[in-house]
């Protein structure tokens, strides 16, 4: 986790371009993929409900960093599957339900105090000694009451967790999960192809940067010098022009 992230209580962009060149595959992110990258910029966070530094990061960082992405990206969340468990699957469903549905911030904040306490938004370990938060959720029945209140009803709950649309989704997320070799969260990955290597960032701006970068210029064919309408092609001619004057005024 992004431990000076902490001492970021201001947000400074810095200039993209000053800090794309400090950026190095292997150390600040790593590719994942061979493939093209998606048709459209996006970033995507792999997290899980039960994990207290995403639930840390949901609080205090995420809204700055889709606040300052370039608007072209797109922004997208996913649920890991590293229980593997019943219950594992019906926690991967909430989240299902929540993008479906209206007030979807209260909902995952809901989700995540329930698993956690209200402690974990700032980075309180809930399985560290001492602990004594009450686990809420052991299973669907629990998740709906958790739901109810915020204006999810039992009826329409069931109705989109059982829908074929959350089995496809659920399905895609855990062969992404494999695909990107998720092994940790929270997780971040750029246009299905790189993945942001957390432990490298040292502050809130950096990871903004990095993504952006990443996102927009990474795969960025350069411009061609050679072509007439390019900045190049313009400089050529304006020096051209500049060495026929020269020659004229010699002559």
């Amino acid at each position: 986790m992004i431990k000076q992230l902490a001492l970021a209580v201001t947000l400074v962009i810095t200039p993209l371009s000053s800090l794309a060149a400090n950026f190095i595959e292997g150390t600040h992110y790593t590719q994942i993929s061979t493939k093209a990258p998606s048709s459209e910029p996006k970033l995507t966070e792999f997290y899980s409900f039960y994990c207290h530094n995403c639930f840390n990061m949901e609080t205090n960082y995420l809204p700055d960093i889709k606040a300052n992405l370039n608007p072209k990206i797109g922004f997208d969340s996913k649920h890991v599957d590293f229980m593997n468990s019943d219950i594992g699957t019906e926690v991967m469903r909430s989240l299902a339900v929540i993008q479906s549905v209206d007030n979807k911030d209260a909902l995952t904040h809901a989700m995540f105090s329930a698993i956690q306490g209200v402690e974990g938004q700032n980075g309180h370990d809930h399985s560290a000694p001492g602990h004594e938060h009450e686990q809420q959720i052991n299973n669907r029945d629990d998740i709906k009451e958790i739901f109810a209140p915020l204006g999810i009803d039992a009826a329409q709950y069931d109705n989109v967790a059982d829908s074929k649309s959350t089995n496809e989704k659920l399905a895609l997320w855990r062969t992404q999960q494999n695909e990107f070799k998720i092994e940790s969260v929270p997780a971040f990955i750029v246009n299905d192809k790189y993945a942001v290597n957390l432990n490298s960032i040292k502050t809130l701006d950096e990871l903004i940067g990095l993504i952006n970068y990443l996102a927009i210029e990474k795969d960025v064919a350069p411009a061609k010098t050679s072509s007439g309408g390019s900045l190049g092609g313009l400089f050529l001619v304006f020096t051209a022009a500049i060495a026929v004057t020269r020659q004229r005024r010699l002559s």
